[in-house]
């Protein structure tokens, strides 16, 4: 390609460069990582820029006791997860994440307890927004006040739309419980979001306008994911929190619904960047279709419902295998059901109007049926996307917070004899 012959040339002028050229761009790249270094929580907060830090520090002769490589080291050792019987290495951590999906579920359970585990957890997340850094987002946007949510504990210059948006929802739907008390971290969580939309109308997870394909061919690129392009998912999540903020016909959710439309398949699903795969695209877009007030005889919305009614497994679940991914695109792997796949794919049913629909009650039944004796479901499938064949993630609490979620909006729609949810999640 054309990358691997202009690194060969690069590699064979290399000797004849100024040594000065060479150290002042090994010096602007250390100073970019240890600006970044993130205290014990890592670089970017997650295993691969963690243990690159620590190699380059190897690299550049660094001693052990050197502060900064020690910091990054010691980054790494704190996803170690060591047990009696086995040890691995956790490749971040989750905690915003799932407490504000947690938050949702809660919500959705309601009743005092149920409510007042939401609003702690609500309150714990407050304060974690990120409102006075800067991050790398800000190259293309630097206009843009900060106002968003990372990922980990502790990640201020990668916040992310979709953690932001979860948030912003769950702070929204809380409100009745306590009036004001989100307002403004409301505000600012969806300024800094709608100051990120890309030009094609999509949201990607942490930047806007990262689409330049190209450097995917270069050669040290080799999971083939150094971008971050709009995706169907992040960008459903937004026009969610946007459409449950009162939002529904302006131009940047014209331009959003157009760029979603663009993005579903043939068959009717929808891709799924950060959870695997067409289920959870599925689920995300249904979603925002209905937060919009497209109704289930909209062609987006009954195709999106048909796919899924039509994989339906025969236990009643949902199962697709991280296959689908796999570049010679065939779609949707099936897989044995997994809690947190149905729980999608109901979410999504229930968003498309279809909550009398047969395949609807069988799901739910699933997850009667395979519910544990403590109240949980078990999975050791993993539905979480990292990197899209390089890596993929399992969250504990996927089979937790999703299917309760499910059946529990199941009850209240039943209760109400309302269609669909009103929220946008």
């Amino acid at each position: 390609t054309f990358f691997n012959g202009l690194d060969v040339v690069l590699k064979g002028v290399e000797p004849l460069w100024p040594k000065g050229t060479r150290q002042r761009a090994i010096d602007a790249c250390v100073t970019f990582v240890t600006e970044r270094l993130n205290g014990v929580d890592g670089l970017g907060a997650i295993y691969p820029a963690m243990a690159n830090s620590v190699m380059m520090f190897d690299c550049l002769g660094y001693p052990e006791d050197h502060p900064a490589r020690a910091l990054a080291r010691e980054s790494v050792e704190k996803l170690l997860v060591v047990k009696d019987d086995e040890a691995y290495c956790q490749p971040c951590v989750s905690p915003v994440w799932d407490t504000a999906l947690a938050s949702h579920a809660m919500l959705e359970v309601g009743g005092e307890e149920a409510e007042a585990r939401a609003a702690a957890g609500l309150a714990w997340l407050k304060p974690l927004q990120v409102l006075d850094v800067k991050g790398d987002w800000a190259d293309e946007k630097p206009d843009v006040r900060p106002g968003g949510w990372a990922f980990q504990y502790n990640n201020a210059h990668y916040p992310d739309l979709d953690d932001t948006a979860v948030v912003v929802m769950a702070m929204d739907r809380a409100k009745d419980r306590a009036p004001a008390v989100y307002d403004e971290s409301i505000a600012r969580g969806v300024e800094w979001t709608v100051g990120l939309q890309s030009k094609d109308g999509g949201w990607g997870a942490f930047d806007a306008d990262n689409s330049y394909h190209y450097l995917n061919n270069i050669p040290f690129a080799d999971h083939g994911a150094l971008l971050d392009p709009p995706t169907s998912d992040v960008t459903a999540r937004v026009v969610s929190m946007l459409a449950q903020l009162g939002e529904t016909d302006t131009p940047r959710m014209k331009a959003a619904l157009a760029f979603l439309e663009k993005e579903q398949m043939p068959d009717g699903s929808w891709f799924g960047r950060w959870g695997v795969n067409y289920i959870y695209g599925t689920w995300s877009v249904l979603c925002a279709l209905n937060a919009v007030g497209l109704d289930a005889k909209h062609p987006m919305v009954r195709k999106g419902a048909d796919w899924l009614i039509h994989i339906q497994n025969l236990d009643g679940g949902w199962g697709e295998d991280c296959e689908s991914y796999a570049l010679d695109y065939k779609g949707y792997t099936p897989a044995p059901s997994t809690a947190s796949q149905t729980g999608w794919a109901l979410l999504a049913l229930m968003a498309a109007g279809k909550v009398d629909h047969p395949a609807v009650e069988r799901g739910i039944r699933h997850l009667i049926a395979t519910q544990a004796a403590d109240g949980l479901w078990g999975q050791e499938k993993y539905t979480g996307g990292g990197f899209p064949r390089v890596f993929y993630l399992r969250y504990h609490g996927y089979p937790a917070y999703f299917p309760l979620w499910a059946v529990a909006r199941y009850r209240n729609l039943k209760r109400s004899n309302d269609p669909r949810p009103a929220f946008g999640m």
